[in-house]
């Protein structure tokens, strides 16, 4: 069985893009990755795993990928009768992309493969979110069976379970979740506001985040509330972009030129695990993922270098810093206050401003949290480089049963 590395990672800018298309920011994403890698054409490319989310609400819902790689195929950028692979997993959707790309190296079944993802949520029209595409991230059959479990679970919490017009119903479970942990943990919202500034301060570093402004922790804290514990700032916002990996086995990586094996990433371990309605003391899903990818890595938690976690909220990257194992369950926020989260700490997280500040366009996300820990096992990180950094680690979770995702994906990667 082959190794798979990733040869080229590209990521487009993160924001409100109103006149771009879905073929445009595909486009983008894919003369990018070429062009990272230093690929003429995509000639070699034997399969491509597109990823998306949305398009089905501006009524593209079936053959997504194979109507944005058509222009190109067109224009002769991307060879015919390659197989466009179709998919969704919500939040999940970048890295289950790749996880299948990746399957497909190592079974030996092709040499390269593209991975694509583009995601557009900013509606021009309105000048708000797509706030209806999020509703099949959640039993939409059932939803009594999700209502009943978080009305029940608020007692526990001690945070009621209530909606509001200007959120989505996840804010309302993680706040939940971040009362609890406040509750049994003594985890502070200056902590979780600590959390927040430190990732944005991430973001104003890094010129394709969709926030690129410092903050305090006091700003975070003086910020708009969305439901307490967590304010605006400690909440990732809507936005457009598209994120792309190219994926290679190791007799590929043999006959390429020695600068493009110098910069190869090998894709050391990936775990995956599936969501449940559990009880808010018991680990979650990611907790799982993250036992096998290390497993298949052969690597434990104290070997990780630099991490990025799906911080939807800054509650997340508290609770993924426990499920991930840097530190005991409970010690979540006091890692963060202690400075270990920052660049010079012992697990630098979230370098490239997080899905706080970096933005969260569903689809593209998971590949895009790829790139930032390709680009930092490669030294090309700039300011927000993390010193000698070589394993790194991706958490990416999507979609929500209960207070689990629908699905959790780890990815463990090395420089080679």
């Amino acid at each position: 069985m082959s190794d798979a590395y990733l040869i080229g990672g590209f990521s487009s800018d993160f924001g409100k893009r109103p006149d771009d298309s879905y073929k445009d920011i595909t486009r983008e994403a894919y003369l990018g990755v070429l062009g990272d890698a230093g690929i003429g054409d995509g000639a070699e490319i034997e399969v491509c795993w597109f990823g998306n989310t949305t398009m089905y609400v501006e009524g593209q819902g079936n053959v997504r990928g194979q109507v944005c790689m058509t222009p190109l195929v067109r224009d002769g950028l991307f060879p015919e009768r390659v197989p466009v692979i179709n998919v969704e997993n919500a939040c999940a959707t970048g890295s289950t992309a790749l996880a299948g790309a990746v399957k497909d190296v190592k079974a030996g079944d092709v040499d390269l493969a593209l991975v694509i993802c583009a995601e557009k949520l900013f509606d021009p029209v309105t000048g708000r979110g797509k706030f209806e595409a999020f509703n099949g991230a959640i039993d939409q059959f059932d939803a009594n069976e999700w209502q009943d479990y978080y009305a029940a679970a608020g007692e526990t919490a001690g945070k009621p379970f209530e909606t509001g017009p200007d959120r989505t119903v996840f804010m309302d479970t993680y706040a939940m979740q971040a009362c609890h942990h406040m509750k049994e943990h003594g985890t502070t919202q200056r902590q979780f506001a600590m959390a927040a500034a430190k990732t944005h301060n991430f973001g104003a570093d890094n010129s394709r985040a969709q926030y690129r402004f410092r903050m305090t922790p006091e700003e975070v804290l003086g910020d708009r509330e969305i439901s307490f514990p967590l304010t605006r700032s400690m909440c990732a916002p809507m936005g457009d972009g598209a994120a792309s990996l190219l994926v290679c086995s190791e007799s590929y990586l043999k006959n390429c030129p020695p600068g493009l094996r110098d910069r190869a990433v090998r894709v050391k371990g990936m775990g995956m695990a599936g969501g449940k309605y559990r009880s808010l003391d018991e680990p979650g899903l990611t907790y799982v993922a993250a036992a096998k990818a290390y497993s298949a890595a052969g690597l434990t938690a104290m070997d990780v270098d630099v991490a990025e976690v799906h911080d939807a909220t800054s509650f997340s990257e508290v609770y993924q810093a426990e499920m991930m194992g840097f530190c005991n369950i409970g010690d979540g926020g006091k890692l963060v206050e202690d400075g270990e989260t920052h660049l010079g700490g012992r697990i630098p997280m979230n370098t490239s401003g997080g899905l706080i500040s970096k933005g969260h366009p569903i689809g593209a996300t998971g590949a895009a949290m790829m790139v930032e820990v390709m680009e930092q096992l490669r030294g090309e990180a700039g300011d927000r480089q993390v010193k000698n950094a070589s394993i790194g680690l991706i958490e990416n979770g999507g979609g929500v049963i209960g207070f689990d995702e629908a699905v959790g994906v780890v990815t463990i990667l090395e420089r080679a």
